[in-house]
């Protein structure tokens, strides 16, 4: 047992055999699944006007990051750190936005939003600035592909 494995913890997690996790309904209209890393779900945001990506903590019914276990806190910001340094380098990004905010969607998740100086919303806010722009096919094949060698060596991640 390595020192960050995760495991269901009686005091603060639900038991996960009778509420087992469901991604939220919006969630699943917006995005994209890419892959799992050890705690969350990698997702795109079907919105081609930026590199725009969401971590989900396969945890149920949590809507905050202090309703997370101590473990599962840690390791969802060691995966949003990870996330983020490598977005920040392969899109060579001006500036990385993340954020929990949860007025839409309650369910937790983190949005990591690559920013540049000349994107449709600079300096503003991502959300409502902008008509979402789809992805094709082939531009999300691309993206799984660029994410899937990103974090090839993470351990843990299992592309889909």
């Amino acid at each position: 047992m390595d020192d960050r494995e995760l495991v269901y913890d009686q005091a603060h997690d639900l038991d996960p055999s009778l509420h087992p996790f469901q991604l939220d309904p919006q969630l699943q209209q917006d995005t994209v699944l890419l892959g799992h890393l050890r705690l969350c779900d990698l997702l795109l945001m079907k919105d081609a006007n930026y590199p725009w990506f969401v971590l989900v903590p396969r945890r149920s019914e949590v809507a905050e990051i202090f309703h997370l276990s101590e473990a599962d806190q840690v390791e969802l910001i060691r995966e949003s750190s990870m996330l983020s340094t490598n977005l920040n380098d392969i899109y060579d990004a001006t500036k990385m936005n993340v954020a929990a905010l949860g007025n839409m969607v309650r369910q937790l998740h983190l949005h990591h939003v690559v920013r540049y100086d000349h994107d449709a919303a600079w300096p503003a806010p991502v959300w409502g600035k902008v008509a979402a722009k789809p992805y094709s096919d082939s531009e999300i094949d691309d993206i799984r592909s660029r994410v899937n060698g990103m974090l090839a060596d993470e351990e843990g991640y299992q592309s889909v």
